[in-house]
């Protein structure tokens, strides 16, 4: 039985105050921290890196103001000087941080003679300087200003901001809990008589946000869905992003039977995936491409999904090797017939079980772009199964 576990992990990770209830209390995060963010692009010329005065921490000087870097952003200007940040953060461990200053500024001005750096401040809730980096926090004492460097990228990052993420969630899916037919999953196909903090599925942080939505009410009923047995299947996707430039923004659709306690997703099919890089076109194809994307699977009627993989399944294939080689090979054909072999406790037969032997094989390879495509080859598959439905391109995805 395949299974995701991104959710499981992201459950098992989140302390307290990265844990929302519903998408509305999400979506007033995220924006709270737009409205306190600033981004610009400055010259590395303008930007100067000074030690704190116990040694231990640093603090980014420009056009005479005050930032102190989070974890993340610390690594970043590492990156971007090409000095490691493991090298700078045992250096300020060890009460060094004027040497780590003087690698971060040569690295930027003098060795990697950058132009231009995108840099994203922000300002703190509080009069503290939560996650800021530094040993046991030790740039409180210094700050003059109360303001994080939450991001140091390239100048073309094309930031796609997690307000307009979540703003696009709420107005499609409201809440996300009690007033649509999408929310945050129950435990084993049963939903949940409360959303907590314990449960929930709705994650955000300063460094990234993580939403896992389904609708398990409208499920897809499938006959011989295992065993020569009927089951139904649920609907679900992950959609997840970062502004400043940890991970893409990316949408993963797919098909299940349940959801565990611990969030992982049990008997997943039909698993489609589309991500984009953050990098100048990004807002512009966040436009373009995702929202109406998420838009036409909040709408797709259950009906024409469920005609096709009826057909998938009714569609019996002569010589099933021969089939695969076409679109395999030899190796990957031979590791696709064990995978359902194993799955199911018999050979492949039907369009269907290709999928389900193709999706199965491809989630036990390491490398994601080799996985990504043996999936998206899975969906081709089915896609060739007949249907007295006729359905849209985004149908097909779905």
């Amino acid at each position: 039985m395949s299974v995701l576990t991104q959710a499981s992990y992201e459950f098992m990770n989140r302390p307290s105050d990265e844990r929302f209830t519903n998408l509305l209390d999400l979506h007033s995060f995220t924006s709270d921290q737009h409205d306190r963010s600033k981004q610009a692009v400055m010259s590395s010329r303008k930007l100067s890196f000074s030690p704190t005065k116990d040694n231990r921490g640093i603090i980014l000087e420009g056009n005479h103001s005050y930032a102190n870097p989070t974890h993340w952003s610390f690594t970043q200007l590492s990156q971007l000087a090409g000095v490691p940040s493991s090298l700078l953060r045992t250096q300020c461990e060890n009460g060094l941080s004027p040497l780590a200053a003087d690698n971060l500024n040569a690295g930027l001005k003098v060795i990697r003679e950058i132009e231009d750096v995108g840099i994203l401040l922000r300002e703190n809730e509080t009069k503290t300087t939560k996650g800021v980096y530094g040993v046991n926090n030790g740039l409180r004492q210094n700050l003059r200003q109360n303001v994080t460097l939450a991001a140091a990228t390239g100048p073309k990052y094309g930031r796609i901001w997690n307000r307009e993420v979540t703003k696009e969630l709420v107005k499609r899916f409201g809440n996300g809990t009690t007033d649509t037919d999408w929310k945050v999953p129950g435990m084993f196909g049963v939903s949940l008589d409360e959303i907590t903090k314990e449960n929930t599925t709705l994650y955000a942080s300063d460094r990234d946000m993580f939403v896992f939505l389904a609708d398990e009410t409208n499920r897809i009923t499938l006959p011989n869905r295992r065993s020569n047995e009927s089951g139904t299947l649920a609907r679900g996707f992950f959609i997840y992003n970062s502004e400043v430039g940890s991970k893409s923004l990316g949408i993963a659709f797919f098909l299940f039977d349940y959801v565990c306690c611990n969030r992982i997703v049990w008997g997943v099919e039909e698993f489609e995936k589309i991500a984009i890089r953050h990098t100048s076109g990004a807002p512009d194809r966040w436009l373009e491409e995702l929202i109406p994307t998420l838009k036409a699977y909040h709408n797709a009627s259950v009906r024409p999904i469920e005609a096709k993989l009826i057909g998938a399944q009714n569609n019996k294939l002569s010589n099933s090797n021969e089939f695969l080689l076409k679109r395999f090979t030899k190796k990957q054909t031979e590791l696709i017939e064990i995978a359902h072999l194993r799955e199911e406790a018999r050979p492949i037969e039907t369009l269907w079980d290709c999928t389900v032997a193709v999706t199965t094989y491809a989630k036990t390879l390491s490398n994601t772009d080799d996985r990504v495509e043996l999936e998206r080859e899975g969906g081709r598959i089915l896609n060739l199964a007949p249907s007295e439905y006729k359905t849209t391109s985004l149908e097909r995805l779905f």
